[in-house]
């Protein structure tokens, strides 16, 4: 299963990429570092600079259909970023269009509000976007990982760093059943 990682070029929570981006490959997955710009992303602990990543494709070059699922890691500027950038927002509504599973951690939320495709599902957040959810349709909860099943496409979600565990098994899980219903 090929996963687009999607993230700004600049502002992604570090260990919101690393963890998943490890659960995956543990998981037998081909992980890919999708972003807003070619060469490198630079992740953040926090307000600080952490380490860079190589970018695998720009968003631009970027389709959903060369992809099973998508994962949006957290950080405040990251999904601040990408719902500026139309070609993000596009190409996040199209996982949701070709029923393909997604996942989203913490502020990732942000950017699914703005491709419009919260309305009618149940998700979590970082505490403070919960307004915008709702605001959107969606319905709020405060749990370590929420999964929606609605149509078309799963929606896996979760708060904070501190939930990455629940996270990836959460979204790894979701993942595999959707490889195995496709086959």
């Amino acid at each position: 299963m090929r996963i687009a990682f999607l993230t700004a070029h600049e502002g992604v929570e570090q260990i919101e990429l690393t963890d998943p981006w490890k659960a995956a490959q543990d998981a037998g997955h081909e992980p890919r570092l999708i972003a807003t710009r070619p060469g490198t992303v630079q992740a953040f602990h926090h307000f600080d600079k952490a380490d860079t990543f190589p970018v695998d494709e720009t968003v631009s070059d970027a389709s959903a259909d060369d992809y099973d699922a998508l994962v949006l890691p957290g950080g405040v500027a990251n999904p601040d970023a990408l719902r500026m950038d139309g070609k993000a927002v596009a190409f996040v509504r199209s996982f949701f269009e070709a029923g393909k599973p997604v996942a989203a951690i913490c502020h990732a939320p942000w950017t699914l509000v703005e491709a419009e495709v919260v309305r009618g599902r149940t998700l979590t957040s970082w505490p403070s976007l919960r307004t915008d959810i709702r605001n959107a349709g969606g319905d709020w909860v405060d749990e370590r990982v929420q999964v929606c099943q609605a149509a078309p496409s799963t929606l896996i979600t979760s708060r904070k760093p501190g939930d990455l565990k629940a996270f990836c098994e959460a979204f790894t899980t979701e993942f595999a059943r959707g490889v195995a219903a496709a086959h």
